[in-house]
């Protein structure tokens, strides 16, 4: 005797996954910050190469970063869209758009702990 499923099977067309890693940087937070508040300096510290950063200048609302990275022997596109920046309380909002539909929202903070210290929040 065969088994016959009657219900239509339900696909789910997104996942979603949190996660919010924390890190002590040794450096102050003035110098985070200007490195995570500048697009052109985004090369300096991830793992790809910027092509492109529309409008240039400081991270801005609407702001648009276009880089490449490889893995796997293949080229990867990223588009990086700044969603919201508050240098008064060091916190920037991004919106990355990965291969393969994968889009990520990320909530970076930076916590002065002392006069060398960074607590940088990346969720």
């Amino acid at each position: 005797m065969a088994f016959e499923h009657t219900e239509p099977i339900k696909r789910e067309t997104a996942v979603a996954f949190s996660a919010c890693p924390i890190a002590t940087v040794d450096a102050p937070i003035d110098q985070v910050w200007s490195l995570l508040a500048d697009p052109a300096q985004y090369a300096s510290w991830w793992d790809a190469q910027t092509r492109a950063i529309v409008p240039e200048g400081p991270a801005q609302p609407g702001q648009q970063v276009f880089a490449q990275t490889s893995a796997l022997g293949m080229r990867w596109e990223i588009h990086l869209s700044v969603q919201a920046v508050a240098p008064e309380t060091r916190q920037l909002d991004l919106l990355t758009r990965l291969p393969l539909g994968i889009t990520v929202r990320n909530h970076i903070t930076c916590a002065r702990l002392d006069d060398r210290h960074t607590r940088v929040g990346f969720g």
